[in-house]
């Protein structure tokens, strides 16, 4: 007896999706691969022809006529941007000369944290953009196109992420974060360090001790009034991060003989602020030293957990102290 097998057109319609998704995700997976990312450089002062010609012997383009008719036609042919740039894959005409003239050479994204010293902000941005000037830090006839009054940039370079060009130089790299730090101190923080009496330099080196000290927002205000109640009774701020700025990365726990330290960075000698900011301190500092939280603490140690102990006299103090160093042994 002959067998037939019948053919159900269901079955036959799954096999056939199955079959047609395996060569699409195959056929995916093949054009995928072939996308790569191709830079080029445009140098400052290129032509439309130079232009033409770096693309051309890339292989960017295949016809260096039509690029450049293109370009042209577009009245874009004198305004040629520097820097570098990419695109992915095989591009036509217009998306190329999107890429150049509308959006432009590559950014490259550099996050600066806050309470960074000024040396190292320059070291992080020299490693990333392949370019160097430390000089500027304390080029007085730099710093003066800023409106600002000090003889370094020390707390002045403000803390952000920032999406710089790789061609960009130090000075243009270090206006975009001066301009930001105005943009940030705006007339409002102004008009207040006019009222509590301080000039704008010494608002950013409270600050910037403020930074020093905080590793939570909600102590700022807090290390602040202990600062501001020392200052209006006239005692020495003892502050630690001032003494730690006379060393390059800072002993992490101060000794008795670091105290003695003639400079007038150590607030342990000296009374008032020290001659200017020993970091970079960010805009919550920046507002905690202009807008102290009403209190009498004239002291506050550490409590080893990142938050502090305050105190309004030295016995306390000294308790806390005792206790701090007690915690210290048992860990």
């Amino acid at each position: 007896m002959e067998n037939k097998t019948n053919k159900n057109p269901q079955s036959i319609f799954a096999n056939l999706f199955v079959l047609f998704f395996l060569a699409f995700v195959i056929f995916s997976s093949l054009n995928s691969k072939s996308i790569e990312r191709t830079t080029f450089v445009i140098e400052k002062g290129m032509s439309l022809n130079n232009l033409t010609n770096v693309l051309y012997e890339q292989g960017i383009i295949s016809n260096k006529s039509f690029f450049k008719y293109s370009v042209a036609l577009r009245g874009l042919a004198g305004n040629i941007p520097t820097g570098t740039f990419a695109i992915e894959g095989n591009v036509s005409n217009a998306r190329l000369i999107r890429t150049i003239f509308d959006e432009g050479p590559i950014r490259i994204k550099i996050t600066l944290p806050e309470g960074l010293r000024s040396e190292k902000v320059l070291e992080k941005i020299e490693n990333t953009l392949e370019t160097q000037n430390r000089g500027l830090l304390t080029d007085l006839s730099f710093i003066e196109q800023f409106d600002i009054e000090a003889t370094s940039l020390e707390g002045y370079l403000f803390p952000d992420t920032y999406y710089f060009f790789q061609d960009m130089t130090i000075e243009e790299v270090l206006t975009v974060m001066i301009n930001q730090f105005w943009d940030n101190f705006n007339q409002t923080l102004i008009d207040r360090s006019n009222e509590l009496g301080f000039t704008i330099h010494e608002v950013i080196t409270l600050a910037s001790i403020i930074e020093g000290e905080a590793l939570f927002d909600s102590e700022r205000r807090t290390i602040s009034s202990v600062y501001h109640n020392r200052l209006r009774k006239n005692i020495k701020l003892q502050a630690d991060p001032t003494i730690q700025y006379l060393f390059p990365d800072g002993p992490k726990t101060l000794r008795t003989k670091h105290l003695t330290i003639n400079s007038p960075y150590n607030t342990y000698m000296y009374y008032g602020l020290p001659p200017g900011p020993i970091n970079n301190p960010g805009i919550k500092s920046i507002e905690a030293a202009l807008y102290p939280e009403d209190t009498d603490y004239l002291y506050f140690v550490a409590k080893g957990d990142g938050y502090h102990s305050f105190s309004t006299n030295q016995s306390d103090h000294l308790k806390a102290k005792q206790e701090y160093k007690r915690q210290k042994r048992m860990q």
